[in-house]
């Protein structure tokens, strides 16, 4: 005589309830947009509409007029853009940012991840140094920039120790190292900034990587190729990010240290070109396609940034 055996059938799962409209479009907990509606309204004031204005003003023959005097502003299609794409200062300023960002965004990544490093382990004065690589970060930079005009000058620091190699012209004021030393300029400047964000990244790696490694035979260099450097991959791409966006708003410093992006625009940004153009020289339409020109260029670059890096 068999025993017959019962098995319990599956709990069938409960069915979901169909979302509402307002949830297919506002996520499953809408209300919690009311939190953000602040920073939001903060967004479309100080971002979205000064964008979709300067959008409008390129597409315009605008120019600056006396308060409460309403002249004709035609509609001008992308002549302006036409004038800006065939004007060489144009495509030298964005050239020159492109020559920043060759340098100033591989050697932000590199020596702010190695201080990072160095700056998590065990050793003597970190505090000391952490907050030393932050000191130029927040000072102001018309402070900072005397300093590196003393050390680029002619009769500067750095020339005084080249002694008969340093260049002629110097370096500020010589076509090809004034948008190099720019460019070093501002990686330093900004290191600390960036060096806090490895820091923060640098806490989430799990110390149990670098003791396998350890165990393996793996030593520092190697670790740190092997687990730093992949356990801080989405710090690495907000910092590719980050110093992107800032090399092509570039504008104080050459400014300051080129006098205004010389020599004979060796230096000038589009930023700094913007300005000139839509204050000094009274064209805010040709100066507002320059400007909706290089935030397409920055959407295209942060787009191909987060292919390459293949993180969100």
């Amino acid at each position: 005589m068999s025993a017959t055996v019962t098995t319990p059938t599956e709990t069938a799962a409960p069915s979901r309830a169909p979302r509402t409209a307002l949830q297919r479009i506002f996520g499953k907990q809408p209300h919690g947009l009311l939190f953000i509606l602040p920073y939001a309204a903060f967004l479309a004031l100080i971002f979205a509409y000064p964008l979709f204005q300067a959008v409008w003003i390129s597409l315009h023959d605008f120019f600056f007029t006396a308060p409460g005097v309403d002249v004709p502003k035609p509609f001008v299609g992308f002549d302006n853009y036409s004038a800006v794409l065939s004007d060489p200062a144009v495509r030298r300023s964005f050239l020159n940012v492109g020559i920043f960002l060759v340098i100033n965004v591989p050697l932000t990544v590199l020596v702010s991840l190695v201080l990072a490093s160095a700056l998590n382990s065990a050793m003597r004065g970190r505090t000391f140094f952490r907050v030393a690589f932050f000191v130029p970060y927040v000072a102001a930079s018309v402070a900072v920039v005397s300093v590196w005009l003393f050390l680029f000058s002619g009769g500067g620091l750095v020339n005084s120790i080249l002694g008969p190699l340093a260049p002629d012209p110097s370096w500020l004021v010589n076509s090809a190292f004034a948008m190099p030393v720019t460019a070093l300029y501002v990686t330093w400047k900004q290191l600390g900034f960036f060096v806090l964000l490895y820091l923060a990244a640098l806490q989430a790696v799990p110390k149990e990587r670098y003791e396998s490694a350890a165990v393996d035979g793996a030593g520092a260099i190697r670790s740190w190729w092997s687990v730093t450097v992949p356990g801080v991959r989405s710090a690495t791409f907000l910092v590719i990010l980050l110093a992107t966006i800032t090399g092509a708003n570039l504008f104080t410093e050459p400014y300051l240290l080129t006098g205004g992006g010389g020599p004979n625009g060796a230096s000038i940004s589009p930023v700094l070109l913007m300005y000139q153009k839509g204050i000094e020289q009274g064209q805010p339409d040709v100066a507002s396609a320059i400007g909706v020109l290089l935030i397409i260029g920055v959407i295209l670059m942060s787009i191909v940034i987060r292919r390459v890096t293949g993180d969100d």
